[in-house]
């Protein structure tokens, strides 16, 4: 058996830019802290299964939303639209107007209204890998609209552009 060479050491600025070219959704994940809602953007989000239906979302060991929804056993994840910046640089901590949050409560757990969709979620599995922890959540309601999405690339938001139709065959 032979036995692999160890791994080269990679630079973590370059693997964000290396990662950062695969374009994402941004969400913004809800806890309830008693009866105020908390919130954090991520764009760390992906479905895992459907039956049962669950999602997964990617929270850094260090955030307060890690501590916030291992205490809760629930939370919520709002898909942004376009109309949404504000609210994604908002809950990133980003200085921005005063903004009017309205937020619905979805199965007991506060998302944000008018999102293209909403998952309400209990925990199902916590994963522990590197410095973030997997939430994987079990879907207990959802909704969802059509509307434009808000788009991450490279480290900026993006639109999308052109028609509906896929560009290949």
């Amino acid at each position: 058996m032979k036995i692999p060479a160890p791994a080269p050491a990679i630079d973590p600025a370059k693997f964000r830019q290396a990662t950062g070219r695969f374009a994402t959704g941004i969400t913004v994940v809800t806890v309830s802290e008693g009866s105020v809602a908390r919130g954090m953007t991520a764009n760390s989000f992906v479905s895992v299964s459907l039956d049962p239906p669950l999602v997964l979302v990617s929270i850094a060991n260090t955030a307060n939303m890690h501590g916030l929804i291992k205490t809760s056993g629930r939370y919520g994840v709002s898909v942004l639209s376009v109309e949404q910046l504000s609210h994604s640089k908002l809950f990133a901590g980003s200085q921005v107007p005063a903004l009017d949050l309205d937020f619905q409560l979805l199965a007991g757990v506060p998302v944000l209204e008018n999102s293209l969709s909403t998952f309400a979620c209990d925990l199902h599995q916590e994963i522990i890998c590197g410095d973030h922890t997997l939430f994987v959540g079990r879907v207990r309601e959802l909704e969802f609209r059509n509307a434009e999405p808000l788009v991450y690339f490279a480290s900026a938001y993006k639109e999308l552009t052109g028609s509906d139709e896929m560009c290949c065959h």
